[in-house]
């Protein structure tokens, strides 16, 4: 058995901003082309071994939450010999698709309005921090940037769990 947590993120060409030291007495300058064109970001992590999987979608709705289910069960090897455990918040999306989660993976859902118990919102100051402070002309090209990122983080599992192994979170027995 392995526990995972999920959370996803809205990201597009609307600039994200933070904070960066320039050098005294110089303003820093932020490029701004704001867009509203969004896509969402699913990321999965296994606080304990830093494990990770990341999803890039153009919708969050049931139906996208299902297929990323889906993928990500299939990623993982669950099933009948591999049960996998799934933290996530209690977003009205999140209900299995009409057959039920696929085998193997059973959900666990946090209480409302509490995103301090979701190791996985820490993922997002990692994954934002290639897309900060930057414009974008088109979504492909915001996507490509943060793909490449998502795929460097999926070989950081030691940088994933000095962000998401909260003190309380339960280890495995093995």
């Amino acid at each position: 058995m392995s526990l995972w947590c999920l959370d996803e993120h809205r990201l597009g060409l609307k600039p994200i901003r933070r904070r960066v030291w320039a050098p005294t007495g110089q303003p820093f300058t932020c490029p701004v082309k704001p867009a509203y064109e969004w896509l969402y970001l699913y990321a999965f992590v296994n606080p304990e071994t830093g494990e990770s999987r990341f999803w890039l979608v153009p919708v969050l709705n049931k139906q996208a939450y299902s297929a990323v289910m889906t993928a990500f069960a299939h990623s993982v090897g669950a099933g009948a010999d591999h049960h996998v455990l799934v933290v996530q918040d209690g977003a009205g999306f999140h209900v299995p698709a009409t057959q039920g989660q696929s085998p193997g993976i059973q959900t666990v859902t946090l209480p409302p309005s509490a995103p301090e118990l979701q190791p996985a919102e820490r993922l997002w100051a990692l994954t934002d921090a290639t897309v900060a402070n930057r414009a974008f002309d088109t979504l492909d090209d915001f996507s490509e940037v943060l793909a490449e990122r998502c795929t460097w983080l999926e070989t950081q599992p030691d940088l994933l769990t000095q962000h998401t192994l909260f003190h309380w979170w339960p280890l495995s027995t093995n």
